[in-house]
């Protein structure tokens, strides 16, 4: 797709857009629909063509959206697309035990149950949130963004990025130069953009693997997503449509490798092994995915001319299911951060208006990315005296109503200074 030129809010010089996105992925594209919404000329830029992406060898993860994320895309008219593939989560069941739960038909001692009735009066009747799988987030944003005929760069790399006092300028792969603004880093955890800014990250490997594959149930799921705390990580069933489910268990990267290269009959068995029989045979559907599991966090979100969104700027385990929802909220706040700038006049890529976004975004980050790692640390392990100290803490949990309404709120991206589009409005 060409990309057209736009005239800067900021002065009279014409520049290729008012922000170059690097990255086309989930929480790229979500910001690009957002500007392009409210106005202005975004362009995407990725190393793989919008085809690749959906396609079901690309990405075999499944995402828990919070309800409040959906709003999102709801407000920006890529619901229509997505709603098809939609899996409510009614209930979400967390045991702690040494073997999973699902293998003894019933919850350990110490569990946690949250039941999307105890919020209903709160979330106009949303559910805990909703399972996606990837690839049809992908296609469906894709839709939207061809729809609002937004640039898209792809297959193309960005291989350089100077920041100037008035504009940032990007270096494609092939040579050709591109300027704006504001340049977003949205392209991952190696995000040039973020170390062509001078913006350092700080992290660690967790020493493990994620393990994803698809299986089709015998018996109804019923909506209801079970995470099991096993010594070596969690093990998650995670409901999708027809009576599917995603599987996420967290394994040595030695071990994920030998499941992923294990023979089906194999697999199987060590998937029945950790799955129980209560929903059934479970019969796996396409190929065993992997993915390495660390925690990265940028040491800031902005810079003069430049902002990162997404895994650019926070990866996080996947432990319980927030990373995306943290780029989607991400890309809500900069969306509505921009657009408010330009209402006012002001120069949307100058570092003061940027550090609103960051201002808006630093703690919520930095609290669930150190949440995050507490909760990795604390129930991937066997400890006796760990063991009992978590078990009681989600007993109690259990017990206290307005505890489970928080953290339901919580999951469900309700909770603090939303930005306009999570609450559905349009900027």
């Amino acid at each position: 797709m060409a990309y057209r030129f736009a005239m800067s809010r900021q002065r009279d010089t014409a520049f290729d857009a008012d922000v170059i996105i690097a990255g086309a992925g989930i929480a790229g594209a979500t910001l690009a629909l957002g500007l392009a919404k409210a106005g202005l000329t975004p362009v995407l830029i990725d190393p793989v063509a919008f085809d690749a992406q959906v396609a079901p060898t690309f990405d075999g993860r499944a995402s828990a959206i919070a309800y409040a994320a959906f709003r999102q895309w709801r407000a920006l008219g890529a619901a229509p697309a997505l709603t098809p593939h939609l899996q409510r989560i009614e209930q979400i069941l967390v045991t702690d035990g040494q073997l999973p739960g699902a293998s003894t038909g019933a919850p350990g001692p110490f569990f946690l149950r949250f039941d999307s009735a105890e919020i209903a009066d709160r979330s106009d009747g949303e559910p805990l949130g909703y399972m996606l799988e990837n690839r049809h987030i992908r296609a469906g944003l894709a839709a939207a963004i061809r729809a609002a005929g937004i640039a898209v760069l792809a297959p193309a790399r960005v291989a350089s990025a100077a920041f100037g006092p008035r504009a940032a300028s990007v270096t494609l792969a092939d040579g050709r130069t591109l300027s704006a603004p504001l340049v977003v880093g949205a392209e991952g955890r190696g995000s040039v953009i973020r170390d062509a800014a001078g913006i350092g990250s700080i992290g660690w490997d967790y020493k493990q693997v994620g393990v994803v594959a698809t299986v089709k149930l015998e018996r109804p799921h019923a909506g209801v997503a079970h995470e099991y705390f096993l010594p070596s990580g969690p093990f998650a069933i995670l409901p999708l449509t027809g009576d599917r489910a995603s599987l996420v268990w967290t394994e040595s990267a030695s071990r994920g490798a030998a499941l992923k290269a294990a023979r089906p009959e194999v697999f199987h068995a060590h998937l029945q092994r950790r799955f129980g029989d209560h929903l059934g045979e479970a019969t796996r559907e396409g190929p065993v995915f992997t993915y390495p599991l660390s925690l990265q966090l940028a040491e800031r979100l902005v810079a003069p001319r430049v902002a990162l969104l997404g895994d650019a700027a926070h990866g996080v385990h996947p432990i319980a299911g927030q990373g995306l929802n943290l780029g989607l909220k991400g890309a809500a706040a900069l969306a509505e951060t921009i657009v408010e700038a330009v209402r006012l006049g002001e120069d949307f890529g100058s570092e003061a208006v940027l550090e609103r976004y960051a201002a808006w975004r630093r703690f919520d980050t930095a609290a669930l990315a150190a949440g995050m790692d507490l909760f990795v640390r604390l129930f991937s392990n066997d400890n006796p005296l760990l063991r009992l100290a978590r078990g009681a803490g989600m007993a109690a949990v259990n017990r206290i109503g307005p505890a489970r309404t928080f953290f339901m709120q919580e999951a469900g991206g309700a909770v603090g200074d939303l930005p306009r589009l999570f609450r559905g409005e349009a900027l």
